[in-house]
Formats: C-alpha cells, structure tokens, sequence
C-alpha cells in the first residue's frame, strides 16, 4: 500500500503562497478602484477590477505615503505589485507599491485633487485677497539664494527703487523639505512686522520642479499670509496652487518685481510736475483774493458809516433793555414779598402748633367713650351669660334632674320600654353618677 501525505490547511496555504510569491513577485496590472477602504492604521485595501474579473489589493501604509495622489473610486490605474495569498481567509491578493492614473500623470491629478479640496475650503476666494502697497519700503523674497530668479528680482527692484529695503528669506525651492523651508520662511517674514509685501517663486522647470509650490502647506501658509504676497513661480505658461493662494500672480519673477513697486524716478519726475503745479495754483490764488481785497477797501468808506449807525441802533436798544430789566426785577421782587407772606400765612408748622393745643381735649374724650363703651359691652355680655346659663343643661341638672343613661352603652333612656330588669342603668346628677339595677318597669304613666 502506496503511503499518501497528508497537508493541514495552513501548510497549503502557505505551499500555495510561496508558489505565487516566487513565481508572480513582480506583476503590473491595470484596472478600475473599487470598495476602497482606509482604516486607522493606515494600510488601503480595495479591489481592483476590469469587466469581467476583480482581485483583493492592499497597499500598505509606506507605499500609501509615497503616493502623489489621492485613491478614489472609481479610478482607473495602472499598479505594479506582488502576488500574494491572505492566509487566514486563504484568499490570493495583489500587494501594490506603485501606482499611477491611467492617461494622467500622477502629478496632474494630485494637482487637480488638491485644488478642487481647498476651493471647496474657500482658500482662492477672490474676496479675500489683499491689494498691494502703493509704496512698499521693505519687500521680502523667498526664493533660492543662488538661483537666476533672485537675481532677476534684485535687479528690478533696485533699478525701479534704490531707496527699497530688500529682505531675502533664502529657501531650497525643489526636493525633498523644500515645501516646509517656503513654508517657514513665509510664516518669518510675517513675523518680522516690517515686512509690506512678499514675492515668492522661482525660475522655470517641470511640473516636478515645480511641485513644491503646490505643496498644501505652502499653499495654507500663502493663503494665511497677513502681508500681501505676489506668486513668481515658473514662467507665464506654468500654474500652481500657489498662483490662486496668492494676492497676486505675475508671469515671471521680473514681473512679479515691476508689479511690487513704482519706478523711484518717475515719482520723483511726477512730483516736481505736481509742484509746480501746486504753486502755479498758489499763485493764482494769491491774485485772486488781493484783488477781492481791493474792492472791499473801496467800498470801506461806506461800511464804516453803517457800522456807526448801528453802533448807535446798538447802544440805544441796550439801554432800553436794562432799563427793562430793572423794572422786571423790581416787580419781582415785590411779588416775591407778597408770595412770601402768604406762604407764612399757611405754614404747615403754625397748623400744627394750633392743633397741638386740641390733642389733649380730644384725648379726655376718646379715653371717656372707651370706658362708657366697654361699661356697655360687659353689661351685655353678663347679660348674654346669663341667658345662656339658663338654658345649659347643667342648670337643669342643678334643679334637680338628671340624665339615665344605658350600660356600657351610654344611650340616653327616653322611655322605660328600652330597658329591661335587672339591667344596670347609669344616672347622672349636677354633682356625680348612680349606678342603678332596674327592678321594676312600669310603662303606664301614672307613678
């Protein structure tokens, strides 16, 4: 007899795993997103699928960190992975780590993902945007310190404005940490407090080169800027994020320069213009109001007359006005006397002292009505006791009388017929009780 092995099913699963492994460890596929899950431990799980088939994918969370771009159903992809079996399940799966949009590049729709993001956020919004300073002092740059685009921008700036304060914020402006060092150097620009505008860029390059200006932090921190910032990043046909964060967008660096501040001499030229002006203006001013003199002294003569005239009008109507006063105040006063008296005359004070002198008399008289009041009261409430003692049933008692009562029950006995012989019987008298054993009844009323 022929001996047979025999498997448990772990040990096929893992026979069958390492097959896939060994003999699919590098496959590249191309499909549709579907059932995409991301839970907390950062690993994404979904399902990869064409028309007719669908595979188990998982990509774990270092692949996931490196992806350019958002999963989303629905996606089509093209993924290159391993093959590989979940054994507890015993489910074949593709891990993936690599994948790209199908007839996109990654770049492009990460662009598009982010900025659809944070214009639902509201960070592009037009109504938010800063005007820039007529006249800036300082200007802050945040660019490569060795770049071409520095110093274009530092040639412009000092031809247009010599006098111009420039503060350049040195960043690397590609690779790796460069969108957290543009990041930082905005944010420290903002922090000086003497700072009036910001330009930030660089030269042209791909839309790798460019990728850090699109980068969310450095599109936040452009949107969150207090101090107006103009976006130089590339040349005209290049767009980034950081072209709609900004206040400003200019199409190179040099423009981005032109942009920020006027050209000194051309002030200069304009305010002489302005100047002379100003006097010419001055001047004719001038001319205008000495003529306007001369005629008013002309007819001087005539206004100093009519100001004696009513000078005089003026003194005669004071006169008669303090004349009238005098007579008012006089008048007052001796209405003030008058008022005076009566109101003496009804003093509340003299009213008392009079009714005073009264309160003692009608004290006497109150005194006296209470006692012939309270004399007749007693009289009537003896004489109401009186009734009343005649009536109670103790002053009937007391004539003699007495109350029988049944035992123990206490029923008044009205008749003889409720009793019985030899039946106790209790009587009440004005003073005491008899305790009685009837002998005889008798219901005649003859005795």
């Amino acid at each position: 007899m022929t001996s047979r092995q025999v498997l448990t099913v772990s040990e096929l699963t893992a026979m069958v795993r390492a097959s896939l492994e060994t003999d699919f460890a590098e496959v590249w596929l191309e499909g549709e997103i579907s059932n995409l899950r991301a839970p907390g431990s950062g690993h994404l799980y979904c399902i990869l699928k064409d028309q007719t088939s669908q595979i188990r994918a998982v990509i774990f969370r270092s692949a996931a960190a490196r992806l350019r771009f958002g999963l989303e159903e629905g996606l089509h992809v093209v993924a290159k992975g391993r093959l590989s079996v979940y054994e507890p399940r015993g489910e074949y799966q593709v891990i993936l780590d690599h994948l790209e949009p199908q007839g996109r590049g990654a770049f492009q729709l990460a662009f598009e993902q982010l900025k659809r993001r944070l214009e639902a956020e509201g960070l592009f919004e037009m109504e938010s945007k800063q005007s820039l300073p007529a006249f800036p002092r300082t200007v802050g740059i945040v660019t490569s310190p060795t770049g071409a685009a520095v110093r274009d921008l530092i040639t412009v700036l000092q031809r247009r404005c010599p006098i111009l304060s420039i503060i350049i914020a040195p960043v690397q402006v590609q690779g790796a940490g460069s969108a957290e060092q543009i990041t930082a150097a905005i944010q420290a620009l903002n922090g000086l407090g003497v700072v009036d505008v910001i330009i930030v860029g660089r030269g042209g390059g791909s839309s790798e080169d460019l990728w850090s200006f699109n980068e969310e932090t450095v599109v936040r921190a452009i949107a969150a800027s207090q101090v107006p910032i103009v976006s130089a990043v590339g040349h005209e046909t290049d767009v980034t994020l950081a072209d709609f964060a900004a206040d400003v967008r200019a199409a190179t660096p040099s423009a981005a320069a032109e942009m920020v501040v006027p050209v000194l001499a051309e002030i200069v030229e304009r305010l002489g213009m302005l100047t002379v002006r100003c006097q010419q203006a001055m001047s004719a001013r001038c001319l205008e109001q000495h003529q306007r003199l001369d005629l008013l002294l002309a007819h001087m003569g005539d206004i100093r007359f009519r100001i004696l005239k009513e000078a005089q009008r003026v003194d005669g109507a004071v006169a008669g006005m303090r004349e009238a006063v005098r007579a008012h105040l006089k008048q007052a006063m001796a209405n003030a006397q008058t008022w005076t008296q009566a109101l003496r005359s009804k003093s509340p004070a003299l009213h008392v002292r009079r009714d005073l002198l009264i309160v003692p008399q009608l004290r006497l008289r109150v005194i006296a009505a209470m006692h012939h009041g309270l004399k007749r009261k007693t009289q009537h409430t003896h004489a109401y006791l009186g009734r009343l003692n005649g009536l109670s049933p103790l002053a009937i008692l007391d004539r003699g009388y007495g109350i029988i009562q049944t035992m123990p029950g206490g029923e008044i006995i009205r008749d003889a017929g409720q009793v019985s012989v030899g039946e106790e019987i209790l009587a009440r008298l004005s003073r005491g009780q008899i305790r009685c054993t009837v002998e005889e009844i008798r219901l005649d009323s003859s005795v």
